[in-house]
């Protein structure tokens, strides 16, 4: 979503995405023309008139589980929010919780008072399997 039309969106997916994935992206992007929802999510920068670059991860529920805030020159990494929302559909679906950098079908965390004081005996990063 950003404060541009569905017209520039079009455009950009058309002349810069579909040059970086294959046929562009497959999804709409939503224009946030006013920054209303901006505002909302504490991202709209009233002097310039558009959305800071922001990513949130909303659960089912409503609830944001994940939010990050960067500056135009900073690069977004969208590998590590596939791997996020992995994790967040993982940890709702089991209960389990996910060590950093965690992938699917590496080891878990159950949480616990067993575990508390014991994360470094039970989860060793480069031993995760």
């Amino acid at each position: 979503m950003s404060t541009d039309s569905r017209f520039i969106h079009k455009i950009w997916n058309e002349s810069e995405l579909s040059k970086m994935v294959e046929g562009g992206i497959s999804f709409p992007m939503l224009s946030d023309g006013g920054g209303r929802v901006g505002r909302v999510y504490g991202v709209y920068d009233e002097a310039a008139g558009v959305n800071i670059r922001g990513r949130f991860l909303i659960d089912p529920d409503g609830v944001i589980q994940a939010m990050e805030v960067l500056t135009p020159p900073v690069g977004r990494d969208v590998g590590e929010t596939i791997r996020q929302i992995k994790a967040f559909q993982h940890v709702r679906r089991t209960g389990e919780a996910t060590p950093s950098g965690w992938q699917p079908g590496k080891k878990t965390l159950t949480p616990g008072p067993d575990l508390v004081g014991r994360v470094w005996e039970v989860w060793k990063p480069g031993q995760e399997s």
